[in-house]
């Protein structure tokens, strides 16, 4: 068997090493492209901050069973995402690289299911592909890099998704498709939706109604204990989190077990109140972009691939699988691009049986060609404009900082990755063009992961403004905030007070204004932006600008002398966590 022909730059020796070799190159290729840069950046908005502070909460209390956020209860999301955060920062002791472990660690398990999959079904070679192609995705390296509970819930369902096609197509292994139901309970106590592979029953349930004898041995009533290994899992958080609420009794802790059960599941997906998009937004926006060069693949080879459909039946699931979770996500008014990640690893592996054996259609290398000069010249020309302060480019920038030292640099930076384009455009002509893109990609991920780090650390973070609030302040001070957001309790060397997370501005303000006449030396930060009616603005001292907002610090001087008592009385402080992000 020779190598795939669209990718064939790689040395034909290495998909005739024995599987498990092959397995531990590619995650070795893997693991340098998705590690690279942890350590080196902190925490940035909008999520990564809030999950990484309930970690470090978790471990400085002891209190780990539900989620805390400022001293305040964390209802958003389960806690399976903050708790393995605050695993690796008990054991490393440092957050800056136990917040993106997780994800690094969930994505490499991702590839390596999706190789060894492929790797059963058809041949080690399939397997590579299938991974390759996965990695060439944007979103999911863009995923793996980052500290969002995503790639992890991805992680857990592919392996549900691994565990059903190990029983009905190598199997039967009813470990493993007990395993598959263990991990849809683990999804869903992190992220609400891991239950998505029991939506590949419903394929595997036509296929064994036209042919009773399809799955004979496999689709048995054992098959109907699946769910009790998903409840199982799910009842070994809901319980005690049940029975700990209880037990407390106040109104906030009712409210979180409300929020967690209810809101943010079935009223979030039917009645969503944010991230509002038509029902063609995946279609149109997010997996043309974000799954590039892989729709573009699926149609130069739909005609393989409508072959496949009709004599590889895990191929037929596969796909039907990746398209009943866009359904399930289309219906929903609520779309955000990473909801589809989960699919992306399937639709990959659907992929690479049929791009081992076809040549997609001719028109397939010529536009790839195409897209990858048109992005090289964007990138170079884009470089080029940040370099000589382009109006709108300094106009965008400003957002983040005025410093045109920063725009420039970011020039470079662009300018370097669309010269890496062009390179390996023109270096590799005769090579095929998936080759030359995921080379390009990967060196292009390597940069964004270093230098790009370095670039966007100071502007993604809010050192600058509590460096200049705690020169303008007396040793003694303390300092609140109105309109609390998470990142500032993360790098603040002071205690830091804030006015709960749940309070509507008004009684936010107002309670910021209690508290300041409460006690001497007391300071507010707040955006120069908000309108406030307990406070003047006139004579506040600037702080600066970051991640796109203008902040100002507020003394007694600028506390006005009657404001209405807030509706209730809400205050937090959080003890500082030190220097732990110099």
């Amino acid at each position: 068997m020779t190598a795939s022909p669209y990718f064939r730059e790689l040395p034909d020796y290495l998909f005739h090493l024995p599987r498990n070799r092959l397995l531990f190159l590619l995650l070795t290729f893997a693991a340098v492209i998705i590690a690279t840069g942890i350590g080196l950046r902190s925490p940035w908005p909008a999520d990564e901050p809030r999950f990484a502070e309930v970690a470090r909460e978790m471990v400085a209390s002891g209190q780990w069973l539900i989620p805390m956020r400022g001293g305040e209860f964390y209802p958003d999301k389960p806690p399976v995402f903050m708790w393995s955060i605050a695993f690796f920062y008990w054991l490393t002791g440092n957050l800056k690289i136990a917040f993106l472990l997780p994800n690094a660690l969930c994505s490499l398990l991702t590839v390596g299911l999706v190789f060894d999959l492929g790797a059963r079904l058809w041949n080690a070679r399939t397997g590579a592909v299938a991974a390759l192609l996965l990695m060439l995705a944007p979103q999911f390296l863009a995923q793996a890099q980052k500290a969002q509970i995503d790639a992890m819930v991805a992680a857990w369902i592919t392996v549900g998704c691994y565990g059903l096609i190990r029983h009905f197509f190598t199997g039967p292994a009813w470990g493993w498709y007990f395993t598959a139901w263990a991990f849809m309970g683990l999804g869903i106590i992190t992220k609400g939706v891991g239950f998505l592979p029991a939506l590949m029953l419903v394929p595997l349930l036509i296929l064994h109604s036209r042919d009773r004898t399809r799955f004979q041995s496999t689709m048995t009533w054992r098959c109907a204990l699946g769910p009790l290994a998903l409840l199982a899992v799910v009842a070994a958080w809901l319980l005690p989190m049940v029975l700990y609420v209880n037990s407390v009794g106040t109104e906030e802790a009712l409210a979180y077990r409300n929020n967690i059960l209810f809101k943010q599941t079935g009223e979030r997906y039917a009645d969503s109140w944010g991230h509002l998009q038509p029902w063609y937004y995946y279609l149109t926006s997010v997996i043309p972009a974000l799954w590039f060069p892989l729709p573009l693949l699926f149609l130069a080879l739909f005609r393989p691939l409508s072959d496949a459909l009709r004599h590889r039946p895990v191929v037929l699931v596969q796909l039907v699988w990746v398209a009943l979770v866009i359904l399930f996500f289309s219906i929903s008014p609520g779309k955000r691009g990473v909801y589809l990640l989960p699919a992306l690893p399937m639709f990959a592996l659907a992929l690479a049986p049929v791009l081992s054996t076809h040549r997609p259609a001719r028109w397939f290398p010529p536009i790839l060609t195409s897209l990858h000069a048109l992005i090289a010249v964007a990138l170079v020309t884009l470089g080029v404009l940040a370099w000589n302060d382009h109006p709108t480019l300094v106009e965008k920038v400003s957002d983040y900082s005025r410093d045109p030292a920063r725009l420039h640099e970011a020039g470079s930076l662009v300018f370097t990755m669309g010269l890496v384009w062009l390179a390996s455009l023109i270096g590799f002509w005769r090579s095929r063009p998936l080759g030359r893109l995921l080379l390009a990609m990967m060196v292009s991920w390597l940069l964004l992961s270093t230098w790009g780090y370095r670039i966007l650390e100071p502007l993604r973070t809010p050192r600058n403004i509590l460096a200049a609030a705690e020169q303008k302040i007396p040793a003694d001070a303390q300092l609140g905030m109105i309109d609390f957001r998470e990142q500032f309790l993360l790098f603040s060397k002071r205690d830091f007070v804030h006015f709960s997370f749940f309070t509507n501005l008004k009684d936010d303000e107002r309670n910021a204004w209690r508290w300041m006449g409460d006690g001497e030396h007391r300071y507010v930060l707040v955006e120069d932006k908000l309108k406030l009616d307990c406070f003047s603005l006139d004579g506040a001292r600037d702080l600066g600008v970051a991640h796109r907002e203008h902040w100002l610090l507020l003394s007694p001087d600028q506390r006005l002398p009657d404001c209405d008592p807030p509706s209730k009385v809400r205050q937090f402080t959080t003890p500082s966590p030190g220097a732990w992000l110099d």
